[in-house]
């Protein structure tokens, strides 16, 4: 099956009223936009205090935003391979803060590259190079900034050129990001073959991992099969629930509207849901959601979900453009309730 135009959203916890919705009088926390392009990276500041960071490391293969930050300053992202902290897992380096690719473009993977990849196989992997800041506006309760990026094979050439908004909201103790990415073909068609690794995703830290009971056998970047063995779960208080009433382990490979994770670190409360939006490819979408940490939505990836019964092969035709979606909120506090999160993601399907 061939198809042209794909769109995934991403939301998460949101409070109970709508963010367009509030009053005008009312005005947000100031939200500051701080370039550190010898770092390679921008920081996005609310009230001075640091949210989170549009990063391009050189060892990482992709423009990310890391760490991301509750509203009360606790990480909610893993801090290996960026900056290791204790009784944390050490697996998959390419999971790092949130970022978006694919494991098959053009037969090449995009999702699993990492300087863990042996240089004889470089070659079966492409790299997401940032270009520029084409736009930055900051403001009061949100901000916005704009950024260029290109999607190369092995041999350095694009297959695609990405042109992404991340806009940044904040009011009460959420912390929102609304991420629009459009893909462009920029040479010959472009294929998405059918894969398991994508396409937008956060590795979050231990605390919000599920409880471990067994020892787990994860592919490594190397594609090589990993056991890590049963961690002590101190501290770990993950839970996963799904728009359709599926919890915890269970949520992987099923199809839902949104994706609640939940948890606490230290005492702080904690939430992230991601939400997918009703004109987007595969709606609902299908969850590649794991207790070790990874949350991830994808959309193009029918095969592995559905035991070999579907199978969707996506491509962007050359010079065509396909718009990818996504709301990522992080909120702090009181518990979400269905109706909360159903009515942030109603908000963002209204605005794009």
């Amino acid at each position: 099956m061939k198809l042209t135009s794909v769109t995934i959203v991403l939301i998460t916890l949101l409070v109970p009223f709508s963010v367009n919705a509030k009053s005008k009088k009312e005005k947000g926390p100031s939200i500051r936009i701080a370039k550190y392009e010898e770092d390679k990276k921008i920081e996005v500041l609310i009230d001075s205090k640091l949210f989170t960071a549009f990063c391009w490391p050189d060892n990482v293969m992709k423009p990310i935003l890391y760490p991301v930050l509750t509203s009360q300053g606790t990480e909610v992202t893993r801090g290996f391979p960026m900056n290791p902290r204790a009784n944390e897992r050490v697996d998959h380096p390419h999971h790092v803060g949130i970022w978006f690719n694919y494991g098959d473009v053009n037969g090449y993977d995009f999702w699993n590259n990492s300087p863990a990849i042996s240089t004889d196989k470089r070659n079966g992997f492409g790299t997401i190079k940032h270009i520029k800041i084409s736009k930055i506006k900051e403001g009061s309760g949100n901000a916005m900034l704009n950024s260029i990026e290109s999607w190369i094979d092995p041999s350095g050439k694009e297959l695609l050129s990405e042109e992404t908004e991340y806009h940044f909201i904040a009011f009460g103790t959420t912390r929102i990001i609304d991420r629009i990415t459009k893909l462009t073909a920029t040479g010959n068609d472009v294929s998405m073959k059918d894969n398991k690794e994508g396409v937008v995703a956060i590795r979050v830290a231990r605390q919000l991992e599920l409880p471990s009971k067994d020892e787990v056998i994860m592919t490594d970047a190397k594609g090589n099969p990993t056991t890590v063995k049963k961690m002590s779960n101190e501290g770990v208080s993950g839970s996963y629930r799904s728009s359709e009433g599926i919890k915890d382990d269970a949520v992987w490979s099923t199809r839902a509207k949104w994706m609640d994770l939940n948890g606490i670190i230290g005492n702080e409360k904690i939430a992230i849901v991601i939400c997918d939006h009703p004109k987007n490819q595969s709606y609902p979408t299908y969850w590649h959601a794991r207790g070790y940490g990874l949350f991830a939505a994808n959309p193009l990836g029918w095969s592995v979900f559905t035991k070999g019964k579907e199978t969707l092969n996506y491509s962007i035709p050359a010079g065509k453009s396909s718009i990818f979606r996504y709301r990522i909120i992080i909120h702090s506090g009181e518990d979400l309730s269905d109706i909360k999160i159903n009515e942030l993601a109603d908000d963002f399907a209204a605005q794009y």
